[in-house]
């Protein structure tokens, strides 16, 4: 069985999806409003609020400035290569940036295998969790952000790693 719920965030609201535990839900999705590959919520899935209450906390606690790292339980999923990245993304410290290139290095990915690397991290199912918005280009740019380069500016200045912008 599948359950989810929303959650209202400085993003938008959430959709977190997972798998009931006998102590909550294993996480199988975090996804934001117009996100690319994000789910869709079906009516085969049960709208149980409460299995996510110890996550909801958690993203509280973070948007609130007093969490920095979460602990969630994950529902397995992806390829091997994709899990070894997505549990590299989980190695890059809060208020901190890294390369794609530097991931590749770090993770011992081949130079011409950055572009997977890449795709990997776009096809990460728990943003924000799993901090994908910590990769930047190799020239410092914001790119590629499934949930959106303005959420990723924002999340990365809400973590110290980028000064507010003044308008």
């Amino acid at each position: 069985m599948t359950v989810y719920t929303t959650v209202p965030s400085p993003l938008g609201q959430l959709l977190l999806v997972g798998v009931p535990t006998a102590g909550g839900v294993s996480l199988a999705s975090l996804s934001m409003p117009g996100q690319r590959n994000a789910p869709v919520v079906q009516g085969s899935w049960a709208h149980d609020p409460g299995r996510f209450s110890g996550i909801e906390r958690q993203l509280a606690a973070y948007f609130g400035g007093e969490l920095r790292s979460f602990d969630v339980e994950f529902t397995p999923s992806g390829t091997d290569f994709q899990r070894r990245v997505w549990s590299g993304l989980e190695e890059i410290p809060y208020g901190t940036t890294t390369t794609y290139g530097e991931l590749a290095a770090h993770l011992g990915v081949d130079r011409g295998r950055v572009q997977a690397l890449g795709a990997a991290i776009g096809a990460n199912p728990l943003l924000l969790v799993r901090p994908c918005h910590r990769v930047v280009g190799a020239d410092g740019s914001l790119r590629g952000y499934a949930g959106g380069v303005e959420r990723k500016v924002h999340l990365l200045t809400h973590e110290g790693a980028l000064q507010p912008t003044l308008v």
